[in-house]
């Protein structure tokens, strides 16, 4: 069994599809798909879906790139939504500091009140890091949360050392499908089997042997795995089992 531990089901690109992609993913042995929110204006739209979905489960947050039209009443909203029973995470929050003209200040109070929200409710926290990864683990120090997974990762050794202790799983998804990737892949090689999950970010992240311009789906998971077992030279089913059992124990409500 496979988990998508970030699955955008909602994104513009799966409009009118999800039955579609949904089934399509379960076929292929995807079996769950964790459905981050990104901005209050799409937490009712990822709450529906999975709903509608007995394999999707919901996670909700202010995304760090849509935090310059966020107001403190989303936080509020919010609130209420981490409050639902099938809540399984805060997500997707955190920093990026890759995109210019987007206010470092506002992306970090946002950043930090969503952390303390993640404390409140005893949740794990699905992160978004471009660029700022030292910066999130400064806040991830003074804000200590219940872990999560550091989702499409692509920091250092010693960065993923640091999330590890902190409680958190490093999500590996189309990135390290690419031959010229070679850190990453070195870093899919490397780090410990237990600290790895599985993940595609679709529609975005697309692998590598998808037709450039197409959008990433969930049923292209089985295919990304059996890169990295390949990378670590050990068989498919195993990578599924683990990859799996690391999920949920990071995601204890899935």
């Amino acid at each position: 069994m496979l988990i998508d531990s970030h699955c955008h089901l909602d994104a513009a690109e799966f409009n009118g599809r999800q039955d579609v992609i949904v089934r399509e993913a379960g076929s292929a042995g995807v079996h769950m798909l964790v459905v981050p929110a990104i901005e209050r204006a799409n937490f009712e739209t990822v709450r529906t879906l999975c709903q509608r979905y007995s394999n999707c489960v919901p996670a909700y947050g202010i995304h760090p790139l849509f935090t310059d039209r966020a107001t403190l009443a989303d936080l509020d909203g919010l609130r209420d939504y981490l409050s639902q029973a099938d809540t399984v995470a805060v997500g997707e929050i955190g920093l990026d500091f890759f995109v210019e003209n987007y206010d470092r200040k506002v992306q970090e109070f946002y950043f930090f009140e969503q952390l303390k929200l993640a404390r409140e409710f005893d949740l794990p926290v699905l992160l978004h890091s471009r660029r700022a990864v030292d910066v999130v683990l400064k806040h991830l120090r003074q804000i200590k949360v219940r872990g999560g997974i550091a989702h499409a990762f692509n920091g250092s050794t010693q960065q993923a050392a640091e999330f590890i202790k902190l409680g958190f799983k490093l999500g590996f998804g189309g990135a390290m499908t690419y031959s010229r990737a070679t850190r990453l892949r070195k870093l899919a090689t490397t780090l410990p089997l237990d600290s790895l999950v599985l993940e595609t970010d679709a529609p975005d992240i697309p692998p590598d042997f998808l037709e450039h311009g197409l959008p990433n789906k969930p049923e292209y998971l089985p295919r990304i795995a059996q890169n990295l077992a390949n990378l670590r030279c050990i068989p498919l089913e195993e990578i599924a089992r683990v990859t799996a059992f690391n999920t949920r124990a990071v995601l204890p409500k899935l």
